[in-house]
């Protein structure tokens, strides 16, 4: 892993009126690197994913890109430095297919004409190279399945080129098999040398394609760990701030039971 990150956090804070939202928070992002950010309901990790894409100014602190510190005001501001962010609700437009989808916002034009034909070579490029399967790149977004869409956002998020990428809970919601689906994608995202963060409440997920998890607990920081060498029960112990947990009391009783 490179030891310079692409993206950091330094002494973070973020209040709304009388709520302190986020509290000194540091947290780092390498490239070809997936860390996943973790914590209860109310932990901030929204918050901070906010801060980053530009939706929130923060307080205090400093966000460096590369090392260099930047200011970060609005989305703009995060797109033009390389940062993409795919939200819970995917922000797609059922009606349009996925071509017109994906260059939303970004279309190529030939004059003050689109260029249909070249978006849609890119977008089969696209697809291809992230090993994306769909019926047709013309269908109209409403008729994917949930896995379908999440990686169509995720796809769409990739056009500006960008080095980070934030995704935030993109399993919630899915079965089994669109699970799978969507994990490959992030996993695939790492292989192309690109910073992922992570937003989610699925442990078994985190485990499955993170590198180091990243734990918040009312707003302040709580651990960083390398899956590899870490216990889901630890991990949850950081979540929860406590290590009597219906976890790790589980776990017990398994390893009493073995002996």
């Amino acid at each position: 892993m490179p030891n310079e990150p692409v993206l950091a956090l330094r002494g973070v804070s973020k209040r709304f009126g009388a709520v302190q939202a986020l509290t000194d928070v540091d947290l780092e992002i390498h490239p070809g690197e997936v860390v996943a950010l973790v914590g209860d309901n109310g932990a901030g990790k929204s918050t901070l994913v906010k801060t980053v894409a530009g939706v929130h100014a923060i307080d205090e602190g400093t966000i460096e890109w590369k090392r260099k510190p930047v200011q970060i005001h609005r989305p703009h501001d995060a797109q033009a430095l390389g940062v993409a962010t795919v939200y819970q609700d995917l922000a797609l437009c059922d009606n349009l297919d996925v071509v017109a989808n994906l260059f939303l916002g970004s279309e190529l034009r030939r004059g003050s004409i689109l260029d249909e034909v070249a978006m849609e070579k890119r977008a089969k490029e696209l697809l291809d190279t992230l090993s994306i399967r769909i019926p047709s790149v013309r269908i109209p977004v409403a008729s994917l399945s949930g896995g379908q869409r999440q990686v169509v956002a995720i796809a769409r998020a990739l056009i500006g080129d960008p080095e980070v990428v934030i995704l935030d809970e993109p399993t919630a919601a899915l079965g089994v098999e669109q699970t799978a689906q969507v994990l490959d994608l992030v996993e695939r995202l790492r292989e192309r040398g690109l910073a992922t963060l992570l937003i989610s409440h699925n442990m078994a997920d985190v485990q499955a394609v993170a590198d180091r998890v990243a734990v918040l607990r009312l707003g302040r920081n709580n651990g960083v760990f390398s899956v590899r060498d870490t216990s889901h029960e630890e991990i949850i112990a950081a979540i929860t701030g406590a290590t009597d947990n219906a976890v790790t009391r589980r776990q017990a009783r398994t390893t009493e039971a073995s002996k």
